[in-house]
């Protein structure tokens, strides 16, 4: 169930005039099975793993706090971590794990005959697998108790808004808000109608505006003039950021409705000084997951110049991997890491802080590192939207012949300047939710709020024909 789809218009609907009058047991229950109705509406066989993973975890949760050893404990925590990897390579790597290993053989000259497996990937599979990962690591490092309602760990894996793209929630963080009474204000529910309404315009009035530009584009790479490939790597820097941002904007708006505060995923990234900063800024949700659960296991910085910089690779290679089974996904994680790697080799003594400077030379300075930086993402961009190596190695090669940059287009522009000055006004302002603050004028906020909502409005009647899924539901 897509959230710019009629079918969620009525779902929601429905769901905001009975959840209010129910109390808290009441609510968690509707909420579980309001959870299993939105998933299921995509397939309700989906509905069967989204069960499986949560029943295996609350009870090796269960069982990692009452062991008395160390041995025990670290039995039921690979009990858990291998039922949850299992279900991400069948459904989501054992193909690519089985092409790939059969065009190695095929280099040595091998005629390999190996099972493919004919299954679709269950949507938001990689994110609520990481979720439950994440809350049973924690439970194992004692930072954690282990959730002793099933029903209220239920809703804490299947919470419908931000169940299928995150942002990937922290037990510590979630779980608590579920087993304590809602305060249902009207200053959240305005709070939250603003995050919805700047989520629904970056989605459906910028990302998909730029959609059919991004497609055009790097479906022909080969006949494109250079100004025309810079166009489409500037459109799709901005639809990707657009789209996953106005879809965390949109769940932490709904949940805010229903009286749940989810962690904030994004925080101006294109305005990042460096790549580290940028990693601190985007997707916050994953590469917190990715630094707490994976790079700190490996050993993280303590173990020596060389193997921080391995960790990092390691990381970041498996962070790409985990966007999507196949070599480009791959390869754009390992230039992060290369990215990250450099940056901590070079710059190591640099901060990457989110303050600002104050001063006119420090204004200069810090606008030509984000420039830098910017285009340092906006380039690996190309690889993570192209559907191969080689594709993406064509895109580069014609990029920089640098022929007929007139072309590039102005509607790219003014989108990027679109999406650029509200992550401005987020920064100036220290808040998402900067129209229902009491920053700046009352009536300029509002005059914002109500050409926000025309615009978004017009462009869902000109989308009307076409709805354009959310890229991360494909992850």
């Amino acid at each position: 169930m897509l959230f710019n789809s009629l079918i969620f218009i009525l779902f929601i609907s429905i769901v905001l005039l009975i959840y209010p009058r129910l109390r808290l047991r009441q609510q968690n229950l509707f909420l579980l099975a309001a959870n299993y109705f939105f998933y299921g509406w995509w397939d309700w066989r989906f509905n069967i793993l989204l069960f499986a993973s949560t029943l295996v975890d609350f009870i090796t949760g269960q069982k990692i706090h009452k062991s008395d050893t160390e041995k025990h404990k670290k039995r039921w925590l690979l009990v858990s971590i291998a039922f949850n990897l299992g279900l991400l390579c069948s459904f989501k790597y054992f193909n690519f794990f089985m092409d790939s290993t059969a065009a190695l053989l095929q280099s040595f000259a091998l005629e390999p005959h190996l099972p493919v497996l004919r299954i679709i990937l269950p949507v938001g599979l990689s994110f609520y697998t990481f979720q439950s990962m994440g809350y049973i690591i924690d439970i194992y490092r004692g930072r954690l108790a282990p959730e002793t309602n099933f029903v209220d760990y239920a809703v804490f894996v299947s919470f419908f808004p931000q169940l299928v793209a995150g942002p990937i929630e922290r037990g510590g963080h979630l779980l608590p808000q579920i087993r304590s009474k809602r305060e249902l204000t009207r200053g959240k529910m305005i709070a939250g109608l603003n995050l919805v309404l700047l989520g629904f315009f970056k989605k459906v009035a910028i990302a998909d505006t730029l959609a059919p530009v991004v497609d055009n584009i790097f479906a022909m790479p080969d006949v494109m003039s250079s100004g025309q490939l810079w166009t489409g790597v500037y459109a799709f820097t901005f639809q990707i950021y657009g789209d996953f941002s106005g879809y965390t904007d949109i769940a932490r708006g709904i949940a805010l409705i229903l009286g749940f505060e989810l962690i904030e995923n994004f925080n101006a990234p294109y305005l990042s000084r460096n790549i580290t900063e940028f990693w601190r800024r985007w997707h916050i949700s994953l590469s917190t997951w990715l630094r707490d659960y994976l790079y700190v296991a490996l050993g993280g910085n303590r173990c020596g110049r060389e193997r921080t910089y391995a960790n990092l690779m390691i990381t970041m290679f498996l962070g790409g991997l985990w966007h999507g089974a196949a070599w480009h996904y791959a390869i754009w994680g390992v230039l992060h890491g290369i990215y990250l790697a450099v940056h901590r080799m070079f710059l190591g003594g640099e901060k990457a802080s989110l303050s600002w400077p104050r001063t006119i030379p420090g204004w200069a300075a810090d606008t030509a590192k984000i420039i830098f930086t910017f285009h340092l993402v906006a380039l690996t961009w190309i690889l993570f939207r192209t559907d191969s190596v080689s594709n993406a190695l064509v895109y580069m090669e014609r990029l920089f012949l640098f022929q007929n940059m007139v072309d590039l287009q102005a509607s790219v522009i003014f989108a990027a300047c679109l999406l650029i000055a509200l992550d401005g006004v987020q920064v100036w302002s220290g808040s998402h939710t900067w129209l229902t603050d009491r920053h700046g004028v009352k009536i300029t906020r509002y005059a914002v709020a109500q050409l926000m909502f025309v615009c978004t409005l017009a462009a869902a009647i000109a989308h009307f024909n076409k709805i354009t899924p959310f890229i991360y539901f494909q992850f």
